[in-house]
């Protein structure tokens, strides 16, 4: 019970980021817990190493880095000019977002989108006048929302369709959440539209290219961009074949960063540049729900509750409040073997895979990719989304998915 305590203190603790005079970042909040379940053997040393995930570090490395990359030779900025250059308003710039960041997080995963998207809309605010919480808002559920209708949009979908033994991943998966996600796309952007309308009101959209900082680091940024999308749709090809390859997302990250690690005359700027505390918030991360796990406290829960685990309404909701404690992965771990021995078929593994990853709609700690958006912000713009200003919009955004998502999957 001791590991559930520090969890809460963990959450209370980032919920309010300030204790007297002292303010506390969420990688700090996150490492204190990992530390405390340490101190009081809640969790081995041996176990605690165990516990991180280095896949997830290590992708999270290599994306850090082409991203950084990106930025420093302004080759990002011409990319922004690109994809949003043809906005001639502030609802056609948001649409773009929402779009053009959903249906990319599906193909290039979200926490992907996560790293190189926050600097876009922190020069896009600055261009605009829109506030960056709006557009970086827009960014987080844009990707989490996006990420729902593919098996490699996210770690969670990833799980669902090899261990869930779903047939043709990516045919199934477009043919029950695609159409729910852009309508709830669409259905997100107007409530951020009209939450946020006061905010948007006297800004216009003035985008314009900006010149390239550095050739050699734009060449070798671009070459990274290949090599993801290349891999990328190798390992969608051989999902499709079914060719039973360990063909991790580790692979695309670091096979994506070589380029500017090898060549680069920047790469130390660039590695020192890099989000090093995010890392290390992940570290902490896994530790700390290790511990919440072996503790076996969530598991009793559920069983105390006597609920109809296989039923569509109750994947969602227990996917969505699980995954605001111990993570949407280890979440989706732990209820997956449940719905396969109650026998759930495709539409019930369709509903674990939607209901833990629009879970990141509802607060902060819901997804990897919300993390990502804000400890980026802080450290590029010294601005920030704070736990209540995420929550306020984030419930009812994710109230109105579950039931657009629900309501498809109950009668399609």
């Amino acid at each position: 019970m001791l590991s559930i305590i520090i969890l809460a203190c963990v959450f209370v603790l980032i919920a309010v980021r300030q204790v007297g005079k002292f303010r506390f970042q969420i990688w700090q909040v996150m490492t204190l817990g990992a530390i405390a379940v340490l101190v009081t053997g809640e969790i081995s040393p041996a176990n605690a190493l165990k516990a991180i995930d280095t896949d997830v570090i290590l992708f999270l490395f290599g994306m850090f880095v082409v991203g950084q990359a990106l930025e420093d030779s302004g080759y990002l900025s011409q990319l922004s000019y690109h994809l949003f250059g043809k906005a001639r308003s502030i609802d056609s710039l948001l649409i773009l977002i929402f779009l053009g960041a959903g249906i990319l997080s599906a193909i290039l995963m979200n926490d992907t989108l996560a790293i190189i998207g926050t600097p876009v809309m922190l020069r896009l605010s600055s261009k605009t006048g829109v506030r960056a919480k709006v557009l970086l808002l827009a960014l987080a559920f844009s990707i989490t929302i996006g990420s729902v209708m593919s098996p490699i949009g996210n770690p969670q979908n990833l799980l669902v369709a090899i261990k869930g033994n779903v047939s043709a991943p990516f045919v199934t998966f477009l043919k029950y959440l695609a159409l729910p996600t852009v309508i709830n796309l669409f259905l997100t952007y107007l409530i951020l539209r009209l939450f946020y309308r006061q905010n948007l009101k006297n800004c216009t959209v003035n985008n314009f290219p900006e010149p390239i900082n550095d050739h050699q680091l734009a060449m070798l940024s671009k070459i990274s961009l290949w090599i993801i999308g290349i891999m990328i749709v190798l390992k969608i090809a051989l999902a499709i074949l079914n060719v039973p390859v360990d063909f991790r997302l580790t692979y695309i990250a670091l096979a994506g960063a070589l380029p500017i690690v090898l060549f680069s005359r920047k790469r130390f700027r660039v590695l020192k540049g890099i989000d090093w505390f995010t890392l290390i918030f992940f570290a902490s991360m896994f530790i700390l729900m290790e511990a919440v796990w072996d503790s076996g406290f969530f598991q009793s829960v559920l069983n105390e509750m006597h609920l109809t685990l296989i039923s569509i309404p109750t994947i969602f909701g227990v996917s969505i409040i699980l995954s605001q404690f111990i993570s949407n992965v280890p979440m989706v771990a732990l209820y997956l073997p449940v719905l396969k021995q109650l026998g759930a078929v495709t539409r019930e593994m369709m509903a674990l895979a939607a209901g833990s990853t629009i879970a990141g709609n509802l607060s902060i700690l819901g997804a990897a990719s919300n993390v990502i958006i804000i400890q980026n912000t802080e450290k590029k713009a010294n601005q920030t989304i704070t736990f209540w200003e995420f929550f306020k919009i984030g419930l009812p955004v994710t109230v109105l998915n579950s039931a657009v998502y629900i309501l498809f999957l109950l009668i399609f």
